[in-house]
């Protein structure tokens, strides 16, 4: 789960000729299925509106990192897994695989501040991405600070990171383990030396300087010993931290002891005016608004303005020249629109600058003296400037379909960078002139395998009820223009008003290699289409995006796409529910599947950690009329014993305090103990990695080699030998 609502390479080897494949009918014959560690029982029912729930694993929600018994369960689960995964045959060729397609130059999009450039570069297969300065354009870059140093195993990273308006200090956050938490530290931008400042227990936070003399960030108290992991997360506040002092000095700016499930957190705007607080009670777009004149600190503190009162609709700062505050917001307008309003002005209104169009409004910035804004045009980037009193002016030429984001800076600096990726391509970054509308390279990755070998296509395909659904179809230009049918990765989200839009995926791309497909379908519950489009596949209407999957899945092999006994499912987080509930529906169609860091338990998922916020998209347990949806796709809870299921790879990590391994953990010992046929059903538990970010690259390469060779086997991949083989 993103509570912000907001969700690599280079290979030499293409498509091996047919003479190099392992064909998977015969080497399934040499690999058995496991036997399964016992797992016991503790006879929990409970009685919850009338029906009782059975729960015989609820000891598995344990901490593992604090319960012996439930790290003896994860090792045992762990050696059985990683046995059978040796086994399978092409396992080492797309480890070798991955190796190479992360093996390359990236960077992230770079910020300027003071006149520097401050951006992440990894050389490859770094573990993590140190972070570079420039001091001009054409100046050397430096490594300010290299994560790589903080931890033997890799496993702690640079997290989230802001340069002061100036320049010359770098505010960065540390995350250890994949934790959630973060430790927040300052150093000079100058000699790189630490500025000895360290705020803990900071999470969910922005990273806001106040001039260049301190920053606001958002904490939550310190939880009770032990309990940092599954605690629930209420009553976070933002602070006022000034160099140079201990953390214990902290100014409170704002917070809301009546309202501990409120969540507040803070912005500057880029010319330093106004602080912006915003407030939420979940994962839905809506916030009340609270802003901070900066410039009357001296005299009147932190004293706040409720600019938007109520959580009615969404509400996200743009920037602000002056008095005038920019804003894009979907009230009365469901895809969004853009407005501002001059705070100087008594009884001033807001203002409509860029109206609402049919193409949802999916991110603004305020740079030189214009206004960008990216549209998603069918689940693609479009991005489109406008002169500051709205007036249409250009569109940035992409060149194709993909993603594009960054776009940031500053009013009067007419220089802006961001990326631009799709299926195919990494990230490249450009530097745009908005004077003159010219477009240069900054960094480009140097591949060695042709983008232009692929083909990225879009289909829309009926679900369940009609409604057309965007996939795209990724896979070689040879295959696409066979005609032939092959085995096919299928990946979906489908929730929290997230857009899954195009991206390079490492993992894809080693599929697209060995001769697979890979399709993503855009899901009703995501922002694709904006607010009815999300509204269409949460609550009682969550039903819709597991039908959504299901019809993705029958269309490509209905369309010669997938082969007959060839679709591997996979998804995260809430794709990780996704996955777990469409097995459950539909356990003839589905042929290979990937749950990972999923929400298995819809009964109990509130009760752990930032799980509350989740209400928004899924209901409340407690409430029967939500009960009763829950109950009805609950992945743990409707496991069909007496039916045959494709075998399963469930992925999850000790460290995942987002959506707790718990989940995943009583999901696989209810899997493995049901009637459910002689396929292998497995679990794979990372140690010192969360829910994704921040995972070393030798874990990614790790867990992806695996779980890529579990699929490949299962749908009859053809994969070639590894080298030396």
């Amino acid at each position: 789960m993103n509570r912000s609502r907001r969700l690599a390479g280079a290979a030499c080897l293409l498509v091996a000729p047919a003479s190099l494949f392992i064909p998977a009918t015969l080497a399934a014959q040499e690999v058995k299925a496991p036997m399964y560690p016992e797992t016991r029982t503790d006879g929990t029912v409970e009685t919850i509106f009338g029906e009782p729930i059975a729960d015989p694993y609820r000891w598995l929600e344990n901490d593992v990192r604090n319960d012996p018994e439930v790290a003896d369960w994860v090792q045992r689960e762990n050696t059985v897994t990683e046995a059978y995964l040796k086994t399978l045959p092409g396992t080492e060729w797309f480890r070798n695989q991955l190796g190479k397609l992360l093996d390359y130059e990236r960077f992230s999009v770079p910020v300027k501040k003071g006149g520097r450039y401050f951006y992440t570069r990894n050389t490859g297969l770094q573990n993590q991405s140190p972070l570079y300065v420039q001091d001009t354009l054409d100046s050397e870059r430096r490594v300010l600070l290299d994560p790589n140093t903080w931890a033997k195993d890799g496993a702690t990273a640079l997290s989230d990171w802001a340069a002061s308006p100036k320049g010359k200090y770098l505010l960065y956050s540390v995350q250890d383990g994949g934790t959630d938490w973060r430790i927040l530290r300052v150093l000079d931008a100058d000699t790189g030396k630490p500025m000895g400042d360290e705020v803990k227990w900071a999470k969910f936070t922005g990273l806001a300087w106040v001039g260049e003399d301190g920053f606001l960030y958002s904490r939550f108290p310190e939880p009770a010993e032990g309990k940092d992991f599954q605690a629930l997360n209420y009553d976070q506040a933002i602070y006022y931290h000034k160099l140079g002092t201990p953390q214990s000095d902290d100014e409170l700016v704002f917070a809301t002891p009546d309202q501990p499930k409120r969540g507040n957190s803070a912005s500057v705007t880029d010319d330093g005016r106004w602080a912006v607080i915003s407030s939420s009670f979940g994962t839905d777009a809506k916030q009340e608004i609270q802003v901070i004149d900066l410039s009357a600190r001296g005299a009147k503190g932190w004293a706040a303005r409720k600019l938007v009162p109520g959580f009615d609709n969404a509400w996200k700062p743009v920037g602000s020249v002056g008095g005038t505050m920019y804003f894009v917001t979907n009230t009365d307008a469901p895809k969004y629109r853009l407005v501002s309003i001059n705070l100087d002005e008594p009884d001033a209104q807001w203002q409509t600058l860029v109206p609402e169009t049919d193409q949802p409004i999916d991110g603004a910035s305020l740079v030189g003296k214009a206004l960008i804004l990216s549209y998603l045009q069918d689940a693609t980037t479009r991005v489109a400037v406008f002169g500051m009193d709205g007036t249409p002016q250009a569109d940035v030429n992409l060149g194709a379909l993909g993603t594009a984001g960054g776009f940031g800076g500053e009013y009067g600096d007419p220089e802006t960078f961001y990326t631009f990726a799709s299926f195919n391509r990494p990230g490249t970054i450009y530097r745009l002139n908005m004077d003159s509308g010219e477009t240069t390279v900054f960094a480009a990755p140097k591949l060695t395998f042709d983008p232009d070998k692929f083909v990225v296509e879009q289909v829309f395909y009926p679900s369940r009820d009609g409604t057309k659904i965007p996939m795209f179809v990724v896979r070689s230009k040879a295959l696409a223009a066979s005609g032939e049918a092959a085995p096919a990765m299928l990946y979906g989200y489908g929730g929290f008003d997230v857009s899954v839009t195009p991206a390079f995926s490492s993992l894809a791309m080693a599929w697209m290699e060995a001769g697979g497909v890979y399709a993503v379908a855009n899901l009703r519950g995501g922002g694709e289409y904006g607010k009815a489009w999300h509204d269409a596949g949460r609550l009682a209407n969550k039903q819709n995006v597991f039908d959504d999957f299901a019809a993705a899945g029958e269309y490509l092999k209905a369309q010669g796409i997938a082969a007959p006994k060839g679709l591997a499912i996979r998804g995260g987080s809430n794709g990780g529910l996704l996955v777990g509930a469409v097995v459950n529906q539909h356990p003839e169609l589905v042929d290979a599947a990937n749950a990972a860091v999923g929400v298995m338990d819809m009964l109990r998922f509130d009760r752990w950690t930032a799980g509350r916020y989740w209400v928004d998209d899924y209901g409340y347990p407690d409430k029967e009329a939500d009960f009763k949806v829950l109950r009805a796709y609950s992945p743990y809870h409707n496991i069909r014993s007496g039916t045959e299921y494709p075998p399963m790879l469930v992925t999850t990590a000790d460290t995942d305090d987002r959506v707790v391994p718990g989940h995943s953990f009583k999901y696989t010992a209810a899997l493995q103990a049901a009637d459910v046929g002689n396929k292998p059903h497995l679990i794979r538990v990372e140690t010192r990695a969360g829910h994704g970010s921040g995972k070393p690259t030798e874990k990614v390469i790790e867990e992806g080699a695996d779980v890529l060779g579990f699929l490949a086997y299962w749908t009859g991949l053809k994969v070639p030998p590894a080298e030396g083989d």
